[in-house]
């Protein structure tokens, strides 16, 4: 946590503001390995050095949820998904420096880091096309212990970069829910389920965009929400992709 952020959770616009005076006030130094950041990376919280031990999602990958896979064989991860979420797609594995950048983001109030983040999701499939971007929102509980939501953070940056529309208000989750990190994937998509609604989607091509997928359970509850509001289509994208151990 930003040292002014760390005790201003409850007005997270004037940490924000006091982040940026702490950042222009202390020299430059990497979020993750501490080493300084040189002039050329204009004011990047996190190095070029840093960046390239991210390792990228290897293809070939599943067509629709982008699990790296041997072409011909049935991937295990989506067969069991609901319709609804067409096609999914993650920047880098979940490991090492790329999960210390989501810790950082989602727990320890660097805001900014999603920056990093969006630069490396760039040249993901579901963001080539004109779509709008809709974050996946956090429970309010979450919301308010963190004073943000991490990946309305990494869709802004995204939007910022892009041209892409970003749309806050399609997408509500109407149910808290309980951790999803000890669940089995099955368990998973029964906790998510019905925890989303949406507006009007009518006609609308949408890219959901969240920091982590694990199994993809609530990025298709999410898509469900919108595809029953309308939507035309529904991708998905994330920073990083876990490793996840399937059943042979």
């Amino acid at each position: 946590m930003p040292p002014f952020a760390s005790w201003l959770r409850v007005t997270p616009g004037l940490a924000e503001v006091l982040s940026d005076v702490e950042r222009w006030l202390l020299p430059g130094a990497c979020l993750l390995c501490t080493e300084p950041i040189s002039a050329r990376e204009n004011d990047a919280l996190i190095c070029d050095l840093c960046r390239l031990r991210w390792r990228a999602i290897p293809h070939p990958v599943c067509q629709r949820c982008g699990q790296p896979s041997f072409r011909g064989l049935e991937c295990r991860l989506c067969a069991e998904w609901p319709q609804g979420l067409a096609r999914a797609r993650s920047a880098v594995w979940l490991e090492e420096s790329a999960r210390s950048a989501v810790h950082q983001l989602k727990y320890e109030g660097w805001g900014r880091a999603a920056e990093a983040m969006a630069d490396a999701m760039l040249g993901l499939e579901p963001l080539t096309r004109q779509v709008c971007l809709i974050p996946v929102p956090l429970g309010g509980r979450r919301q308010r212990a963190r004073g943000y939501n991490q990946s309305e953070r990494i869709a802004t940056a995204l939007g910022a970069r892009t041209g892409h529309a970003v749309r806050t208000d399609l997408l509500k989750r109407v149910r808290e829910t309980p951790t999803q990190t000890a669940l089995t994937p099955e368990a998973r998509h029964a906790n998510v389920a019905g925890a989303f609604c949406s507006g009007a989607a009518a006609g609308m091509e949408l890219v959901l965009v969240d920091d982590v997928f694990t199994t993809g359970a609530t990025l298709a509850a999410a898509a469900a929400a919108l595809m029953a509001a309308g939507a035309k289509r529904v991708e998905a994208v994330t920073f990083a992709r876990a490793v996840v151990e399937l059943d042979v």
